[in-house]
């Protein structure tokens, strides 16, 4: 990941506004947040799963998130183009696509919302193989956007593990 002194622009609100690609990859401003962009992207796919879900049939939820990827392709490889970084920290639509996948399949509650939560950050921080190889290989809007759906995956593997032992 590149960090904000190595950037050929620095992000800043005029950045984030001046193109729709910026608004989106920068989860709406969210990824301007000084420390762990990250987790303030993923906390934002909270209210936004809350507010999209019930306008949606499960498929139709699921042909959604796969449209929502898609975009995410897009707009990340051209905010990573301005900013002359393929994934730069502050671009977090991966984390809020991948994080509304999660949170399709988790059921509800606030401690399965906690437990999703942190297993999801764990991963996407940590990533562990093949995220790590996807996350260092792959580039691009796409590599931006891959490495967090694998580790929306090894969170709903962990979820569905816990739900099993219950």
């Amino acid at each position: 990941m590149t960090t904000s002194h190595e950037l050929r622009v620095q992000p800043d609100w005029s950045f984030v506004f001046s193109h729709p690609a910026h608004f989106l990859s920068f989860g709406f401003g969210s990824g301007l947040f000084p420390k762990s962009p990250g987790t303030a992207g993923t906390l934002v796919a909270f209210p936004l799963y809350i507010w999209l879900a019930p306008k949606f049939t499960e498929a139709g939820f699921i042909l959604l998130l796969i449209w929502l990827f898609s975009i995410g392709v897009w707009a990340c490889q051209r905010t990573g183009r301005a900013l002359g970084a393929a994934d730069y920290g502050g671009m977090v639509w991966d984390e809020i696509v991948a994080f509304m996948l999660v949170l399709f399949f988790t059921p509800s509650g606030l401690i399965w919302n906690l437990l999703a939560f942190s297993l999801f950050r764990f991963f996407d921080i940590v990533k562990p193989p093949p995220i790590r190889h996807f996350d260092q290989h792959w580039h691009g809007g796409l590599g931006v956007m891959f490495d967090d759906i694998l580790a929306a995956g090894y969170t709903l593997l962990c979820l569905a593990v816990v739900k099993s032992l219950l």
